[in-house]
């Protein structure tokens, strides 16, 4: 109980202060920078403040198989809303994320979100989705940026579900290497459909980044199923019986 108090009376409403001053920083920065790299910096810092809030510590594991200066699409498991913070907080790379289109038409925050870099996507769209997903390798060709993305389509309360093959495909299509990198703990920090923050130690796997360049579109179905046994390798979470959800 006096955990739970704790959590809603003041880790919660410090989380909100940071996320608004923050935001609010990365939205003036936006104005300025139109390389995005400023708004990242502030970013991995509300990262490192919302671990520090909720008292939890990540530990990395493999983080020399990656680059500082490449371009990769990390795929990664989804458990809660702190797996991003985390990420941020934890892997040096230049990352940008993919965030609903109707995002982008608001004012302000759409031109935001397209100056530091982040890539929009329908998602109730196939067509417009695959366009929006070329468009995306595009710019991590261009601004050698990297891309996470969360092939589940969502957090997932329990094992792994099926993995959509947009990840594969952009990773396919810019020719970038496709990382698999499996989060544990965060589910402890924040579960789902649940605002009670608690610590919790956080370990993330990165995996053997998986080059794509010469690889054909049609093998990204192939690619989704190989990252998901690699990351439920990274987890250490048996895939369900038949590979379903």
């Amino acid at each position: 109980m006096l955990s739970r108090l704790r959590a809603y009376l003041l880790i919660d409403p410090l989380i909100v202060l940071a996320t608004v001053v923050l935001g609010t920083l990365s939205l003036l920065a936006s104005v300025f920078d139109k390389t995005g790299h400023t708004q990242h910096a502030i970013a991995r810092f509300w990262g490192s403040i919302l671990l520090a809030l909720s008292g939890s510590r990540v530990r990395v594991e493999g983080l020399e198989k990656l680059k500082p200066d490449a371009s990769y699409v990390l795929i990664a498991n989804h458990r809660s809303y702190m797996d991003i913070p985390a990420v941020l907080a934890s892997i040096p790379l230049q990352i940008r994320f993919f965030a609903k289109k109707g995002l982008f038409r608001i004012p302000l925050l759409g031109g935001h979100l397209r100056r530091a870099g982040h890539l929009p996507v329908v998602r109730e769209n196939p067509r417009a989705s695959l366009k929006s997903l070329s468009e995306g390798a595009r710019l991590v060709r261009a601004r050698s940026i990297s891309v996470l993305i969360f092939p589940e389509g969502g957090r997932a309360p329990a094992e792994l579900r099926l993995f959509k093959d947009g990840g594969a495909y952009l990773a396919i299509k810019s020719g970038a290497a496709a990382v698999p990198v499996g989060i544990i703990g965060t589910r402890q920090i924040l579960p789902m459909r649940s605002f009670h923050v608690r610590p919790h130690p956080v370990t993330i796997r990165i995996g053997d980044p998986i080059p794509t360049e010469g690889m054909k579109l049609d093998a990204r179905g192939d690619l989704s199923q190989e990252l998901r046994r690699r990351i439920a390798d990274l987890i250490g979470e048996p895939l369900p019986q038949g590979g379903g959800e």
